[in-house]
This record gives structure tokens, sequence and C-alpha cells, in this order.
């Protein structure tokens, strides 16, 4: 064979045989994220912490693999949804929700968790051993619902210009640390509260009549699945009881609330994407610091204030963030 036809060979051989190397080589493993959530798809945290994802350069399907599993308003199903990404041997569990959270912490004590709880105290219920060092599987950001109670407390006595009078609407089921969070800030600025109770929007209007009835002046709504749901509905029922009433969350203000104070949900899911984005580099959850939020927003609407025949007072205007007109 010519000495020619033979260098032009031996490249050829060489590539075919790199060729069916790769094609036999196993896949490289990508991590898997598993994202554990009570509500139903699509929630403005869930795609702000897959935006954030995308920022620091993990692409789905080709440097990460998200595994999603939404309760869709049924919490009583989180425990089996936990156990399922626990079963898919996920690197670590995404769980933006307190219900999601408990849900995961119960179904794993090596996964890392990344959890999202605006309502929990994580040392008191024993989540973790301290806020510098949590010491086991889960870490992520916690609200400290005491000082927000008594914001919410003081925007109130700020907008009607005395202590009132203020009903507190929330599930049992989820809600006694709220309950009692907001008992230790109204016990510190003198506020008397009525606690409300419900466990399905059938139970709203009752507590609403209920809340009149007490004596109520204003309405502070605990942040739950049951009630981000049914937020038009509350904002609806609160100006027809002539009730000025505050929420955590922006959306609340957004669908006719008069108030709103707290943190927005997209910036805490892009902070879980910094946690997990530590994880998957090598961190441990023991020794990542729990986080307190460190941005709050207040929402007024001013048409409700105006439905309601409500002033709202220029120092409270100020320290908005937004105005709804």
């Amino acid at each position: 064979m010519p000495r020619r036809t033979i260098g032009l060979l031996i490249p050829l051989a060489l590539a075919i045989f790199v060729v069916q190397l790769a094609a036999e080589a196993p896949l490289a493993k990508i991590p898997r994220i598993g994202i554990l959530h009570p509500a139903a798809p699509p929630t403005e945290g869930v795609s702000a912490f897959q935006q954030a994802l995308r920022e620091f350069g993990y692409v789905q399907g080709q440097t990460i693999a998200i595994e999603y599993r939404y309760a869709e308003g049924r919490s009583e199903r989180l425990p089996d949804l936990a156990a399922e990404l626990v079963r898919l041997q996920v690197e670590v569990i995404f769980a933006p929700a307190p219900s999601a959270t408990r849900a995961a912490k119960q179904a794993t004590s090596t996964v890392p968790i990344v959890a999202l709880d605006l309502e929990t105290d994580p040392v008191a219920s024993g989540l973790v051993a301290s806020l510098g060092r949590p010491g086991g599987n889960l870490t992520g950001m916690f609200l400290d619902m005491p000082e927000l109670g008594g914001k919410w407390l003081e925007f109130l006595i700020e907008l009607l210009g005395r202590v009132p009078r203020v009903a507190v609407l929330g599930d049992p089921a989820i809600h006694a640390p709220q309950f009692h969070a907001m008992d230790v800030a109204a016990r510190r600025l003198a506020v008397p509260l009525h606690p409300l109770e419900v466990r399905a929007a059938d139970d709203f209007a009752q507590a609403f009549e209920a809340a009149v009835a007490g004596g109520a002046e204003a309405l502070i709504l605990l942040s739950a699945p049951l009630i981000s749901r049914h937020r038009g509905r509350l904002a609806d029922l609160a100006v027809q009881y002539r009730l000025p009433a505050i929420s955590l969350f922006p959306s609340f203000a957004e669908a006719g609330g008069l108030l709103a104070y707290g943190v927005s949900p997209a910036d805490t899911g892009r902070r879980g994407a910094v946690f997990v984005d530590k994880l998957l580099k090598g961190a441990k959850p023991a020794d990542l610091p729990i986080e307190r939020p460190m941005t709050f927003k207040l929402v007024i609407n001013l048409k409700t204030a105006q439905a309601l025949g409500l002033t709202i007072p220029p120092t409270l205007l100020f320290q908005a963030d937004e105005v709804i007109r």
C-alpha cells in the first residue's frame, strides 16, 4: 500500500476509535435537585429560583436535572412526595414553604435541605441546633415572626392613629407558632388581639362576622397556602366588613388588600438558589448559617383605602415602597 495512503488511514482510524470510545463511555452524572412545594405550579418563588440557577450557569437537562413535586394545595401529600425525592437520590431538596420543610426533614436526615420558611422559629422547633451552625442536613432562610408581627401592628396603629383591637386570621393546623409570635408582639405594644381560625375557604365569611362582632378594628392575615390562594376574596371581604387588613406578601395588596409588608417571594427564591449552588459545590448544610430576610417591602393600595373611607397618613405613605393608585 502506498505510504501516502497509510498516512491518510491512520488519522481516520484514530478518529473512529475516539468516536467509539465516546459512544461507549457512560454519560457523566449530573446533579439532581428536588423541588418540594405545597402549592400548584407555577409559583413566583420557584420561577425566581430557576432563573437564579440559570444565572449561575446551570442548564436544565445538561448540567442539572430538576425534579418537581407540587402538592397542588393538598399539604397531606407532601410526606409521600418528599419520600419520592429521597428515593430518586436527589443531591438537595429545595423546600420553599414551612409544610414542605417539615415533610422534607421527616423524610431524610442525610439529603441536604434548603428551606425557605417564613413562619417557624428553626431553633425552637428543633429543625436546627443554632442559627450560626445548623448542625444537621437543613439550612436556608427563616423569618423572625415576632419582629415582623410587631411591624404589622405598628403600621396599623400609625394608620388608625390609635391602638386598635386587631383580629388575626390563620389556619390552626399550621399557625400555632405564628399565633404565638403575634401574641408576643401584641403584648409588647399593648394591642388586644382576637385570633380567628379558618380551615377552609368556607370559613372565611364566618370568621369576618366573628371579627366584627368581637369589636375588631383591623385585621392581620397570617401566611398560609389557604390564605395565599384566596387573597383576592379575602381582600374583598376585608372591604365588605370595613376592616383595614395587612398581610405578608405584596400580592395581597395587588389583589385589593389595603396593606402588605414582608418579603418578596422572588427575592427569597433567588436566595434559595444561592444556598443550592453552595451545596452543589461541596458546602455542608451543617456549616451554612441560617439567614434572615434583609429586604422588606411595604405596599399600600390607595383604591382600597378610599373604599374603606381611610386617609393614609403622609408618614406611612413616605415609608411605602409601592403605592397602588
